[in-house]
């Protein structure tokens, strides 16, 4: 009776029981970013059929997820991401509710018929998932608990399966859409609270990487600068090495030529294909240019100073993403500074190119050489050096 509780087919000590519990997890880890995020809710790549199913069977033996429900709600959450319809914002709900209840969070939304009929289109609609998949969802966690408990014993079987049943809620639900939108670095200035919470992402299989995801949502790939790691992409061009997959989109890469005179249709295409390239590096410059104004403040106006420190984390955001107050605050502290008060109004202006627009290629261009024409006899020195790079773009 003592070896049926605690010993299986495998006869594992108990560091091989945690072992093959971590290899377990990260397989289904793997079939989410893979399967359900990239390839159903994102398209950013195709799957062979063979590892498609394999990933569908997968997760309804580990988590009895419907691909329905999960792109559905995650498209969602896109749509209407940091406002109060999306499912699962801690900018809206608080930290504390989505990280240790996101689980919750999504499951209420997977329920709104709505949210599956306009988010969910596109997902499978075979045999398998009418009759099993979506009909059963917890046979397959049974049958799972069953194998486990087979393969570790019935209470090492026991454990594995309950680390299994929880890692997803705990990881994707809670970390990823919680610490993802609250605390963590960010590369891009997306329109939304996105973070990336570690630059290896290794064990949530890239997803640590949010906030380059919700920069580049089509992008197969997840990581964007030289230190970062996404071990989901290192799965992808294994499978795509196989033939079992074919990415179809990733981040675009800025390519850089000589300054052009006049500024071309390509270039304005260019810009806005990476804006958020564009953005990152103004954002660099105007910070370059508050440096250089709160060494002058500081020696005429100490308490101009301290108004500008205050809000020169927000000089890089769009104005709609600080609040009334806040756009309020950084209006008063910039009348000290008519340089910065020039780069920030100068930066709507570019945003608008790649803003919804009825104008033409043409006149967007035109648009674009006025403005690198004005920021260069401006006679600030960072916005002069940003608009001659933006004359680069190619």
């Amino acid at each position: 009776m003592q070896s049926l509780l605690y010993s299986g087919v495998l006869d594992l000590p108990w560091w091989g029981v945690l072992l093959a519990a971590l290899a377990l997890t990260h397989v289904t880890i793997a079939s989410v970013t893979i399967f359900l995020h990239r390839h159903q809710a994102h398209r950013a790549l195709e799957l062979h059929p063979a590892a498609s199913h394999f990933f569908r069977f997968w997760l309804w033996l580990t988590t009895g997820m419907v691909t329905r429900e999960w792109a559905a709600v995650h498209r969602k959450h896109h749509a209407k991401c940091e406002t109060p319809e999306d499912p699962h914002s801690p900018q809206v709900h608080g930290l504390n509710r989505v990280l240790w209840g996101g689980v919750f969070y999504y499951m209420r939304e997977a329920r709104r018929a709505e949210t599956l009929e306009r988010y969910g289109h596109g997902t499978p609609d075979d045999w398998l998932e009418r009759h099993l998949y979506s009909k059963h969802k917890i046979l397959g966690i049974v049958l799972m608990g069953v194998v486990d408990m087979a393969l570790f014993g019935a209470v090492p079987g026991a454990l594995v399966l309950l680390v299994q049943i929880a890692w997803i809620p705990f990881w994707a639900a809670g970390v990823v859409n919680g610490i993802g939108h609250y605390w963590g670095y960010r590369n891009w200035p997306a329109r939304d609270a996105s973070t990336n919470i570690f630059p290896v992402g290794i064990l949530i299989g890239g997803e640590e990487l949010h906030n380059n995801h919700h920069a580049f949502p089509a992008s197969a790939k997840l990581s964007s600068k030289w230190f970062e790691f996404d071990i989901g992409w290192l799965y992808i061009r294994t499978l795509q090495a196989l033939g079992l997959a074919r990415v179809k989109h990733v981040a675009p890469t800025p390519r850089l030529v000589a300054p052009k005179a006049n500024v071309d249709l390509a270039t304005v295409q260019a810009i806005i294909r990476c804006h958020y390239d564009v953005l990152s590096n103004y954002t660099r410059s105007l910070k370059k240019a508050c440096v250089a104004e709160l060494g002058r403040l500081r020696a005429i106006s100490p308490e101009a100073a301290r108004a500008l420190k205050a809000v020169k984390p927000w000089l890089g955001k769009d104005q709609g993403l600080l609040g009334p107050s806040r756009q309020r605050q950084v209006m008063q502290a910039l009348k000290a500074s008519q340089p910065l008060a020039t780069m920030y109004s100068m930066r709507g202006e570019l945003t608008a190119l790649w803003s919804r627009s009825t104008a033409t290629g043409e006149q967007l261009a035109r648009q674009l050489q006025d403005w690198c024409q004005r920021a260069e006899a401006s006679g600030i020195a960072p916005l002069a050096d940003f608009s001659r790079r933006l004359r680069s773009y190619a």
